[in-house]
């Protein structure tokens, strides 16, 4: 029998580890820190970071050679459902968006010299990054539509154009630019190419952080105008944007999954401890039957989003095609999530509505996971022609629905 939910010693003893570090150091980090005063934040990064790497916790995405534990997808899941508990915990891993992202981009399609140059300082925690792609012009979920142009000019570049909600820019050492570099492709998808951006540099202004529904949180709105690079920035092929873009999102977005279990498991908690403490009407919240449901529409479907993430990263890890999947699992958990929460805050009431516990600001930030790496309609509208051409093709929905053995 090949199906088998268990983790091997091994692996459980480091999911525990995470669970125990993230208690015992970076919640008591966290509390400490000022939203007002940098060296507060600085400093308490530092100490999770350096006891991360005390621990054997450090980068639990990477190979082994650059410095991380060499975990696949599925031993991924359960690192980064157990971090993302806690506000800083994947940042206190190396394992936070973008940065991750980025470094699968670059482990698979930089030059040697530019994994030297880019890649080793992200895993070693030393730099940051941002993927340059959204536009405020045109629909951020179709990349063909670009208009960010790079033409060439001798042996170099030259780029202009107008990003935004480009999410890590304002602390980033460098970015991962997308822009235009083809007129007329043979395919759309073949319009774009990406480019390694060193910041600050000439050219790149950041015109603002915008504000969101939760504060200014370090996505930014970028301009860039003349700015001039050579041959040697050039990530992967020319023409080849598109095709990198993709290859990133696929497990970026199931990374967002996972860290979205963790959220969606303490909204989940704090809705069967508020019942079980409140007393109303006669009796516990817990004993009304409108609470009951709450609670139980709640833990099934957390209980679908784990299964969806874990068969995902199993295709993943096993080399499959994985697009239907994680485009499902991404659709299906930031909704998830954004319900699970929403009835949290329903049983604590106006305590829930309140800063006086994490659920608001765990409901700010939800609401950007539906439209995130894709909105919601988009998936929806692939897995619809996925699921139209699986029965075209065989008769049969089975593949589009994760051709499962039933």
């Amino acid at each position: 029998m090949a199906i088998d939910f268990s983790l091997s010693p091994e692996l459980e003893a480091i999911r525990l580890s995470v669970r125990r570090f993230i208690d015992d150091v970076v919640r008591p980090l966290e509390e400490g820190i000022s939203e007002n005063d940098r060296k507060s934040l600085i400093d308490a990064i530092i100490g999770m970071r350096n006891e991360a790497r005390a621990r054997g916790l450090w980068l639990p995405q990477m190979p082994v050679e650059w410095g991380g534990m060499g975990l696949g997808h599925v031993e991924l899941a359960m690192v980064q459902a157990e971090a993302a508990k806690s506000r800083f915990g994947p940042f206190a891993l190396n394992c936070q968006a973008p940065d991750e992202g980025n470094m699968h981009t670059l482990f698979h399609w930089g030059t040697e010299e530019q994994k030297r140059k880019y890649l080793k300082p992200l895993c070693d925690g030393t730099a940051r990054s941002c993927f340059a792609m959204t536009e405020p012009e045109v629909a951020g979920s179709d990349p063909t539509l670009i208009r960010t142009n790079a033409y060439e000019d001798g042996d170099e570049w030259v780029i202009n154009g107008h990003k935004w909600f480009i999410s890590g820019a304002h602390s980033a050492t460098f970015a991962i630019l997308i822009c235009r570099t083809e007129d007329d492709p043979d395919l759309p998808q073949a319009a774009n190419t990406a480019f390694i951006i060193d910041l600050p540099f000439d050219g790149w202004t950041e015109v603002r952080e915008i504000e969101t529904m939760h504060g200014g949180t370090g996505h930014s709105e970028i301009l860039i105008e003349d700015l001039r690079v050579n041959n040697a920035q050039m990530l992967g092929g020319r023409g080849q944007g598109h095709l990198l873009g993709q290859y990133r999102l696929g497990p970026a977005r199931l990374a967002h999954c996972m860290r979205w279990i963790a959220q969606a498991e303490t909204a989940l908690d704090m809705m069967v401890d508020r019942s079980l403490n409140r007393f109303s009407h006669g009796s516990l919240l817990a004993e009304k039957q409108g609470v009951q449901w709450m609670i139980a529409d709640s833990a099934m479907e957390l209980y679908q989003s784990k299964l969806m993430v874990l068969h995902a990263a199993y295709k993943i890890d096993r080399g499959e095609d994985f697009k239907s999947e994680v485009s499902m699992a991404k659709h299906f958990v930031a909704n998830a999530l954004n319900r699970i929460i929403d009835r949290s805050i329903q049983v604590h009431g106006a305590l829930g509505y309140s800063k006086d516990t994490p659920l608001a600001d765990l409901f700010q930030h939800a609401r950007w996971a539906r439209f995130a790496d894709g909105a919601d309609e988009i998936h929806q509208m692939r897995i619809a022609e996925r699921t139209i051409a699986a029965y075209r093709d065989t008769g049969s929905t089975n593949s589009a629905t994760g051709s499962l053995p039933l």
